[in-house]
């Protein structure tokens, strides 16, 4: 079976930065990535359907499988499969190869398909989508913690970070444990946790209270350092940030181990950002909600795919956007800009339009070699927002 000439770019780019991979792993993840592109869709009817000029449906059908099989389960068993794990750190050092700048915002979550499975998931947090890179799948009915498998995420991802970059993680208040805490900050990264508005926490120089009991009402916004949580083995130190703008129906209350001069109060809007990620990777993107698979390798393999194909997607929307910005034409623009972006309301989002420029480029059988990602200045606060620092005595 002879792939396209725009699907031998594809292969290049994958062997380059997923070296963990084999050429004949390459050469699956190119066929599912192109056919994917093409067809907007990851569903594997649907991509079949886009690689009708490949080869013959049957044809095309099986390679696609043996790709998500393990050896064993293969047309011809052998030992070898693709292997995942491996990949993430690869995967990683990928995004940050692209990456403009030396701050980074993650993001730790789960989503569910039905009851079938559930992906744990750590994603690159950029200009209002989210790029997987790590994730652990497993049977959505399984019983057992998430806690120990989302620890192992991170610090598989840790080797590719570099030690000079900032990188703040943030969770909801499901995730909250002091052992993700510590595990967070023993990788040298800062931890931003969102936790229940009933806790209670005590400013240096002050007495306990409960945490909402900070801010008078909407329209403010409180940072101090302290002790959070009044049992004696839950106590945690650090920094409490408690927001609550005037179009929110309640404060957000967070903890963070960064000094509070230098923590941005409506950082945690950033959060928001996985949860736009994960409607890409489902019903505005890639429609992976549409699968029918249920073992948990397979699962994680194919997510590899959508992985990869949404890093492909942004940064395509990148050099669309940040020519936009310039009134320039896109394929004209081989750089990034020396100016950063700055954050504006977007018409088109960034997955949107670079989904768009890919189908135009696959069509005319040619892809832009020069990529980027440049990430926007993290949110500031509005000046509607009163803001109280607290300055113990």
């Amino acid at each position: 079976m002879r792939l396209p000439t725009e699907c031998y770019r594809i292969h290049e780019t994958l062997r380059e930065h997923l070296p963990t991979l084999r050429p004949a792993q390459h050469r699956g993840l190119a066929l599912w990535v192109y056919g994917t592109l093409l067809a907007q869709s990851a569903c594997q009817h649907a991509v079949i359907s886009a690689l009708a000029g490949v080869g013959s449906w049957h044809t095309v059908r099986q390679a696609l499988r043996e790709w998500l099989y393990d050896g064993a389960d293969k047309a011809a068993p052998c030992a070898t499969q693709v292997a995942v794990g491996p990949c993430f750190v690869a995967l990683l050092r990928w995004v940050l190869a692209w990456w403009q700048g030396p701050t980074l915002a993650l993001a730790v979550d789960a989503t569910a398909h039905q009851d079938r499975v559930v992906a744990l998931v750590v994603s690159v947090l950029y200009r209002g989508s989210a790029i997987p890179v790590a994730w652990h799948i497993r049977p959505a009915t399984q019983p057992g913690a998430w806690l120990p498998p989302l620890q192992a995420l991170l610090r598989q991802l840790a080797p590719a970070v570099p030690p000079t970059f900032t990188v703040l993680v943030l969770t909801d208040r499901g995730l909250w444990s002091p052992r993700l805490w510590r595990t967070i900050r023993a990788l040298g990264w800062h931890p931003l946790m969102r936790q229940q508005a009933r806790s209670t926490f005590r400013p240096w120089g002050q007495r306990r209270q409960v945490v909402t009991k900070l801010v008078a009402g909407p329209g403010q916004a409180w940072v101090g350092a302290g002790v959070a949580f009044k049992a004696r083995r839950q106590r945690q130190r650090g920094t409490l940030v408690v927001v609550w703008d005037t179009d929110q129906a309640g404060p957000w209350v967070l903890l963070t181990d960064l000094p509070p001069e230098a923590i941005g109060v409506c950082w945690y809007g950033l959060r928001v950002w996985i949860e736009l990620g994960f409607r890409a990777l489902k019903g505005v993107g890639w429609q992976w909600q549409h699968t029918r698979r249920t073992d948990p390798t397979r699962v994680a393999r194919h997510w590899l795919v959508l992985a990869v194909v949404m890093l492909w997607a942004l940064a395509t929307g990148t050099r669309a956007e940040d020519a936009e910005r310039l009134g320039r034409a896109p394929a004209h623009l081989r750089s990034p800009p020396r100016v950063p972006p700055r954050r504006r309301p977007r018409l088109v989002s960034v997955f949107r339009r670079g989904v768009s420029w890919l189908r135009i480029q696959l069509l005319r059988r040619w892809l832009w070699r020069r990529l980027w990602l440049a990430p926007e200045p993290w949110p500031q606060a509005p000046p509607r927002l009163q803001i109280i620092s607290h300055a113990p005595l």
